[in-house]
């Protein structure tokens, strides 16, 4: 039994230990009120809600057409959604997903594709397998990388 005299002092709190938090992935974003003529590139997520007319380069990133955007050029990304309207060639390198209510007219290139009931399409359709290799050891994904 504890007495005050046998009492233990409090021990100061410990500070939470919280493991470094993974960096946040930035998305950049183009507003309703904007026209836009001319090219875009980027090293980070992109969200359009704009009216564009050139093109867009993103890499290994994603672009998301909302849907009250307009673009009248080709698109080069990681991924693509798109939810609004594109008229021009889509090269999708992982994923391509085109939402109800959309409309695409242009060719597509992508390892992976969702085409929605509803959405308007009108082009060819390239899957690319080159970048989907399931099962590849690591040199020969790394060899393919050069």
């Amino acid at each position: 039994m504890w007495t005050n005299k046998d009492a233990q002092p409090d021990s100061p709190a410990s500070p939470a230990i919280n493991p470094p938090a993974a960096p946040a992935r930035t998305t950049g974003y183009l507003g309703a009120g904007l026209q836009i003529k001319g090219e875009i590139t980027g090293n980070e997520d992109l969200k359009l809600d704009c009216k564009l007319e050139g093109t867009i380069s993103l890499g290994g990133f994603r672009l998301t057409v909302g849907p009250s955007s307009h673009v009248d050029g080709d698109i080069t990304a990681r991924e693509v959604i798109v939810a609004g309207e594109v008229k021009g060639n889509i090269n999708a390198r992982d994923r391509l997903e085109i939402k109800k209510g959309s409309s695409v007219s242009g060719d597509l290139s992508t390892a992976r594709i969702v085409i929605e009931e509803g959405a308007y399409f009108s082009g060819a359709v390239e899957i690319d397998r080159s970048n989907t290799q399931v099962g590849a050891d690591l040199d020969t994904l790394l060899g393919n990388a050069k």
